[in-house]
């Protein structure tokens, strides 16, 4: 769909529901153990409790319970005292009861907020609720010689899940993504989930409308389902505020339904009608009595919170004199942002901007190379603050620096011994490296000519040409100021001439 100039007549209204997988070893109302849903094999983790059976009685996971909480504190939600579990009544393959155990008109928290940081600056995303609840089935479809048929896998049925509700806060794909991405942060920092989309223990259903601007009433909302990357959010939120722009500007109406992201045709197509509440039939869940928050246990788990992103992105800059960019990078992910820190407090000659340089550079290259998550394990914090010490002396120049890191990734070496073993120490003396600048320009006549006849940029082709001849060992800095030098002085003899 082309790209609508639509900011200036229309304004998208957004509202998010996240679910998000709480980080439990078992299910929410029974023992069965939370498997990998997508690499177990079929219906393994599976009782009778969370496959529906007559007469079975759910029980409340404390410790998912506990993983909300740590969640809703952290988005400064009003935690009420009680809290009621309530039937959701629809009937799907994927549901085996026939009705979802979630939270209704008393959940868990509310009237919160997340500070998301965008490119316009610090957004404040206001949340409307949080709510417990267990996760649906899987159906898996075939469609094999000619014949099409669904399987269901009861492994994630009953999962324990945290619903997060904002209120219609946000106006572009732009803020929708960087909301997910907040959201994702807090949920890591406080290890209520792992983050991995891929693995759907995150998924993200965003309620788009649009409306005249100056308009006071909200259009007719679609919602795109269980999204599960930044990349297919923003995408299809862009998409879908441009269709509707477009059926307003042809005189059609919006209809009110839910739609899915299609990834290869670029485009959100229509799956079905939007439900609203009544039509699932809330009751209170007759088996489950009230959930109880008690004043003690909520103030030791919030004292068992951490610094919190924005907080500490915040602090990084205060504290260590970085960019609003530089803190970002760091901050994005809890393991980066503290072994930062520990780099930082351990190497006191070296500044905190070189350090987070190296580490979002040289040190994220690394790791996507190896296509893992940054692991402070393939190379340590001491690793690292050694290199860069023995850098800063002027032991080694920036490219061996470079190559040593690399060496030093994955393995138990020491940087110093490299250094030694490899005989890579970096050359300073001046009467040697005046000897490779002599060689440099005797070899090379006619671009000494060019350089004489005023082609100045060739002083970086000579001094590449003298590294080179150094074998890279040479001291750059050194190198530069007596090429600089020699090149003057043989500028001026040729000018006298």
């Amino acid at each position: 769909m082309a790209e609508l100039d639509w900011s200036v007549e229309y304004e998208a209204v957004i509202g998010v529901e996240v679910h998000a997988e709480l980080a439990t070893r078992s299910k929410m109302f029974c023992s069965c153990a939370v498997v990998d849903a997508t690499t177990a094999e079929p219906n393994i983790a599976v009782c009778p409790v969370c496959a529906g059976m007559p007469g079975v009685l759910p029980v409340v996971n404390q410790a998912a319970v506990e993983l909300g909480l740590r969640l809703a504190l952290a988005l400064e939600c009003e935690i009420l005292p009680s809290s009621i579990f309530a039937r959701k009544n629809y009937f799907y393959p994927d549901l085996p009861k026939g009705y979802q155990i979630s939270q209704y008109e008393q959940p868990l928290a509310r009237n919160g907020r997340l500070t998301i940081l965008t490119s316009q600056g610090e957004k404040i995303v206001r949340i409307r609720r949080v709510h417990l609840e267990e996760d649906t089935g899987k159906l898996t479809h075939i469609n094999r010689d000619g014949e099409s048929y669904s399987l269901i896998d009861l492994n994630r049925a009953g999962v324990p899940l945290l619903e997060i509700v904002t209120e219609p806060d946000l106006h572009s794909a732009e803020d929708v993504r960087a909301y997910a991405m907040g959201l994702r942060n807090l949920l890591r920092y406080c290890e209520v989930n792992s983050g991995d989309m891929q693995k759907g223990v995150m998924r993200i259903e965003p309620n788009v409308s649009v409306r005249k601007r100056g308009n006071p009433h909200l259009g007719t909302r679609t919602e795109i389902k269980n999204l599960n990357s930044f990349r297919a959010l923003e995408r299809s939120v862009a998409y879908e505020i441009e269709r509707q722009i477009k059926l307003l500007e042809e005189g059609k109406e919006v209809v009110q339904e839910t739609r899915g992201w299609d990834e290869t045709q670029g485009k959100t197509v229509s799956q079905r009608s939007k439900e609203e509440a009544h039509d699932y039939r809330y009751f209170p869940e007759p088996d489950l009595p009230p959930l109880i928050i008690e004043q003690v246990w909520l103030d030791e788990i919030r004292r068992s919170l951490p610094e919190l992103p924005v907080a500490r992105w915040r602090r990084f800059q205060n504290q260590y004199g970085l960019s609003a960019y530089d803190a970002e990078v760091l901050v994005n992910e809890r393991v980066v942002a503290d072994y930062f820190e520990l780099a930082v407090s351990r190497a006191q000659q070296l500044s905190p901007k070189t350090i987070a340089n190296w580490i979002s550079g040289e040190v994220f290259g690394l790791m996507n190379q190896a296509g893992t998550e940054f692991d402070p394990r393939l190379l340590p914090v001491d690793s690292l603050v050694e290199l860069l010490s023995v850098l800063e002396e002027g032991t080694i120049n920036q490219p061996t620096a470079k190559a040593i890191l690399a060496e030093l990734f994955g393995s138990d070496k020491k940087a110093r011994q490299l250094i030694r073993e490899k005989g890579l120490e970096q050359v300073s003396d001046e009467n040697q490296i005046l000897k490779w600048v002599a060689q440099v320009l005797q070899e090379n006549p006619e671009q000494m000519r060019t350089y004489l006849n005023g082609k100045q940029s060739l002083e970086q082709w000579f001094f590449g040409q003298v590294m080179r001849l150094a074998g890279g060992k040479a001291n750059p800095k050194v190198v530069q100021q007596l090429l600089r030098e020699q090149l003057k002085r043989l500028k001026e003899q040729a000018e006298s001439e």
